[in-house]
């Protein structure tokens, strides 16, 4: 979107030094164009808040997953002028219209096959932020779809159309030689992206737990299966995880910070540890036997084979499996949350929030200092 000025009986496009100004149905729409958020020129207005203007124009692609929603939220209280994208139904995302103030948050439908609708939409911003992701394949897109052709279409359409500044969310695990699609296809995205757009900001966080999430909600429901059953290498592998407030909080920091153009930033949590020990934390939090029991690997994907057959959303994909056990291990001297102005939070001090419903005893309280911390993994 942009600043908005009446006009009357116009319909054009005139380009003025680095702006552009369209009109729509008598409302002439002024894009600060090639301005990053930190230029004087884009001058923030009010006294801040939902009801001011920051200066960010933001267009925020994949806001209706888990992410968005924290992410829209904080440029919406900042005062952010904000697109959301969506090829859902409108209700699913219309709960976000109350988080900025009248008139701040446009929905506009689109799919990530119509290039011109995205051009149409990133060409008002002088920020696009890009969260587009899916953690299983469908018979319409597969990773190499959503995460490497929408990802460098995107970008490529942002670098020709002006836009300020890009940010594209990976995964801190993403390698090109992972066993797993999921983090291959991350790898060769952020590939794609810094070809056609060399300034762009990539993020790369670790696995993401909140409330919504489908990481610690996914091994608490495994209840229900009697227990969870892991490969052996899962009392090897080392976790990070990060809490989906800090990340969300990240990129909002990242759109403002005067030197992030071209620089990858890792978020992840303040402490190591192995995946078995956060998977019996878990437990502990919940109040609930934990049962665990090591299988072969070629016995566990063979169960997750069978749960891709089902006709909607997969409880478990054998990707899935690869990308939960999967090191997460952060890259000596890449930036992260620190160097945004974030403390992470702790996991022992938040992972109740997303699993206080799965409690045997949900209305009783039970302190979290009760309840025996999570063992810091030792290199």
């Amino acid at each position: 979107m942009a600043n908005l000025t009446v006009a009357r009986n116009l319909c054009c496009r005139v380009t003025v030094s680095n702006k552009i100004s369209n009109c729509v149905a008598g409302v002439t729409v002024v894009s600060q164009r090639n301005a990053g958020t930190y230029n004087p020129s884009v001058v923030p207005r009010g006294r801040g808040g939902r009801s001011s203007f920051s200066g960010m124009s933001v267009a925020v692609f994949g806001a209706s997953g888990f992410v968005g929603r924290y992410l829209i939220n904080r440029l919406g209280r900042e005062g952010s002028q904000i697109i959301i994208p969506h090829r859902c139904d409108p209700y699913y995302v219309q709960h976000m219209k109350l988080m900025g103030d009248l008139g701040q948050i446009n929905f506009q439908e689109y799919t990530v096959k119509e290039t011109e609708r995205i051009r149409d939409i990133v060409k008002h911003c002088n920020v696009v932020i890009n969260l587009l992701g899916q953690d299983y394949e469908t018979r319409n897109f597969h990773f190499e779809d959503i995460h490497i052709n929408v990802a460098g279409t995107l970008a490529k359409i942002c670098k020709e159309e002006g836009v300020g500044r890009l940010i594209h969310l990976s995964a801190l695990s993403a390698d090109i030689t992972s066993p797993s699609k999921f983090l291959r296809t991350k790898a060769a995205g952020e590939t794609v992206v810094r070809r056609e757009f060399p300034e762009a900001i990539i993020i790369k966080p670790a696995q993401i737990y909140g409330s919504e999430d489908r990481y610690f909600n996914h091994f608490a429901n495994q209840r229900f299966a009697g227990g969870v059953p892991l490969y052996f290498s899962a009392w090897k592998s080392v976790k990070r995880p990060v809490f989906v407030t800090d990340v969300a909080q990240g990129i909002l920091m990242a759109c403002k910070e005067k030197d992030a153009e071209g620089k990858t930033y890792e978020f992840y949590g303040p402490k190591p540890y192995f995946l078995s020990d956060v998977i019996e934390y878990i437990y502990r939090i919940t109040r609930r036997p934990y049962i665990k029991y090591p299988l072969p690997k070629f016995v566990l994907k063979g169960i997750a084979r069978g749960f891709e057959l089902y006709p909607f959303i997969p409880w478990l994909t054998r990707d899935m499996l690869e990308v939960q056990h999967s090191a997460e291990i952060p890259t000596e001297g890449v930036p992260g949350l620190e160097d945004l102005g974030i403390t992470p939070k702790t996991m022992e001090m938040n992972a109740i929030i997303g699993l206080r419903r799965h409690r045997a005893d949900a209305s009783y309280h039970f302190g979290i200092d009760d309840i025996e911390p999570v063992p810091v993994a030792k290199s």
